[in-house]
């Protein structure tokens, strides 16, 4: 078996004992130069948060291990086809490398497929369903936010 079978069968097993205990069949590992750093699983149905992923349960349990919110080095490991909010989440953190065991094929039957979020997502703003707009707000009393972090950023280097 290797390397990426090993560490899909571990996520697949995580996966499973998580649908045991009442969740939904997802699991990811988190592996750094060859050794897990850390595991998640979806934890939805038990904390009522609808982004407890298993990617981001992982991703926030690796961070705190590796006290850095960079996961540069890291490769995840997932169950299944991680959704939009768990790739943007793993883009944000660095990692560069995802192997994931069951598709969104694999998983549209049993209504565990995110492909239509990707769709969705790969419109333009005005054709989605969400509505979304940019509204522009500068409190007049209050320096510019991200000017004001900015300052405070150069004065701690």
């Amino acid at each position: 078996m290797d390397t990426d079978q090993r560490f899909l069968a571990q996520a697949i097993e995580l996966a499973r004992a998580n649908v045991e205990s009442g969740g939904r069949p997802f699991g990811a590992v988190i592996v750094k130069n060859g050794e897990i750093v850390a595991t998640g699983v979806n934890e939805i149905h038990s904390t009522n948060d609808p982004t407890a992923h298993a990617e981001l349960t992982a991703i926030r349990a690796a961070s705190r291990k590796l006290g850095s919110p960079s996961l540069e080095g890291c490769v995840v490991y997932a169950s299944g086809h991680p959704c939009p909010m768990c790739m943007a989440a793993m883009r944000m953190a660095g990692v560069r490398e995802v192997a994931y065991a069951y598709s969104n094929d694999d998983g549209a039957p049993f209504g565990l497929s995110t492909a239509a979020i990707y769709a969705e997502l790969a419109k333009p703003f005005a054709e989605q369903s969400m509505t979304i707009r940019h509204v522009p707000v500068r409190p007049k009393a209050q320096a510019d936010i991200y000017a004001d972090w900015k300052r405070r950023q150069d004065r701690q280097a």
